[in-house]
This record gives structure tokens, C-alpha cells and sequence, in this order.
């Protein structure tokens, strides 16, 4: 099972880091935000060899910044 880390946009344009739906940081500017998801992303699949994705969240299925691991072969 792949492991998710999203951004998420919480009021006053500040954005949390969250890991499945539990947040890890909040009230990050986007830039930071996304830079440390990565960061965590990166070292999460380092340690344990799972497929981690950063996922910006927003009105429509949200945007993957980022992936890492084995990519799935589209059907």
C-alpha cells in the first residue's frame, strides 16, 4: 500500500503537511510546504522501501508533486 503525504490548504492561504489524515506540520507557506513533504517523502521510502507520493490537494482529484518508488504500469 502506497503511503500519502498531501498538502492541504487550511485557512488564512497557510497550507499543513499530512501523512494519510494525520497532519505532521502546519501553518506553512506552499514553497516550504512542498519542499519539506518531498523531504519527508524521500526519507519515509529510504527507510522503508515503500512507494510514498506527495499529492497537492485542491477542488478536483488534487495534483502528485512528487513519487517514490516502483511506478505503476498504466493498464
Amino acid at each position: 500500500m502506497d503511503t500519502l503525504i498531501s498538502l492541504v490548504e487550511c485557512e488564512g492561504g497557510a497550507w499543513n503537511i499530512c501523512r494519510d489524515s494525520v497532519a505532521l506540520y502546519g501553518q506553512l507557506r506552499l514553497g516550504p510546504a512542498i519542499t519539506l513533504a518531498r523531504q519527508l517523502a524521500r526519507d519515509e521510502h529510504g527507510r522503508t522501501g515503500r512507494d510514498v507520493s506527495v499529492v497537492l490537494t485542491g477542488l478536483q482529484d488534487g495534483i502528485r508533486l512528487a513519487h517514490y518508488g516502483t511506478e505503476h504500469a498504466a493498464a
